[in-house]
């Protein structure tokens, strides 16, 4: 089967992925109630009951809102770093102990024949992370929530089929916002959030050949525009790499999930 994953939903009010190569299906992050969890993966055939494993990027709020009680009502493993639980702990719940995993940054998961790999990212979090997903040839990397795109995680996620990459603000646009200036000032530092443009200049820095699709993700709803985001990053791959023109750029929502999109191996496109 390959991966295949979909974009249950993303933005500033809460985030979560499901990625699935047909042996395991794997949720990263629970930015939602329970409830609505439930009505999100409905909308992919996707019942919580199937999932395996639940992968934490990080103890915002955003991220895991929903993680303790999903997590108890299904009875499913949650994996995060160290200093990631002791912010955990605090935050949701009780979780019984065999279903409290650590993974520490670096560290490599394998599901059959998927391995899921974690790496360190920017952000103002006790110990964020990315994933990257791997089966043969494969690879999906998810990326939110970083002030800035170190030479490090270019390194991890160059090379994916797809992306989902954080283009959270349109830098005019928060500038002027109603936000306090000590909150933009956190946004736009070194361990805040990927403006429009910078993930731009990014993906230019980390895509290749195989880079087919590129999933604009955790937009701000008031400091942001769906076609202000694509805009601007395909402004800047069409000036830096005009020849790239297998790349789609797609949309994710705060209110709904994206289809499923499905890798595809170098045998599959002949």
């Amino acid at each position: 089967m390959g991966i295949r994953f979909t974009v249950l939903s993303s933005g500033s009010t809460g985030n979560a992925t499901v990625v699935d190569n047909g042996e395991a299906k794997i949720l990263i992050d629970v930015g939602f109630s329970a409830k609505r969890m439930e009505q999100l993966m409905k909308e992919r055939d996707l019942a919580p009951s199937s999932l395996d494993a639940i992968v934490v990027t990080h103890e915002h709020s955003d991220h895991i809102k929903g993680l303790g009680p999903l997590a108890r009502k299904y009875n499913l493993p949650i994996y995060a770093n160290e200093k990631t639980w002791e912010e955990l702990n605090r935050q949701i719940g009780e979780i019984a102990d065999e279903n409290k995993r650590v993974l520490e940054t670096g560290g490599m998961l394998e599901f059959g024949a998927m391995r899921v790999e974690s790496f360190g990212i920017s952000h103002d979090a006790a110990e964020p992370v990315g994933y990257c997903f791997y089966e043969g040839e494969q690879k999906l990397s998810v990326v939110t929530d970083l002030g800035y795109m170190s030479e490090k995680v270019k390194e991890k996620i160059t090379d994916s089929d797809a992306l989902v990459l954080e283009t959270n603000h349109d830098v005019d646009m928060l500038r002027v916002g109603h936000y306090p200036w000590s909150i933009k000032r956190r946004i736009l530092g070194d361990k805040g959030h990927l403006s429009n443009e910078t993930a731009g200049e990014a993906l230019c820095d980390v895509m290749t050949s195989k880079t087919r699709s590129v999933y604009m993700a955790h937009l701000s709803r008031d400091h942001n525009l769906m076609d202000l985001a694509r805009l601007t990053v395909n402004n800047i791959v069409q000036e830096r790499a005009p020849e790239a023109t297998q790349l789609r750029l797609r949309d994710t929502y705060f209110d709904r999930s994206t289809k499923w999109d499905v890798l595809q191996s170098d045998s599959d496109s002949e």
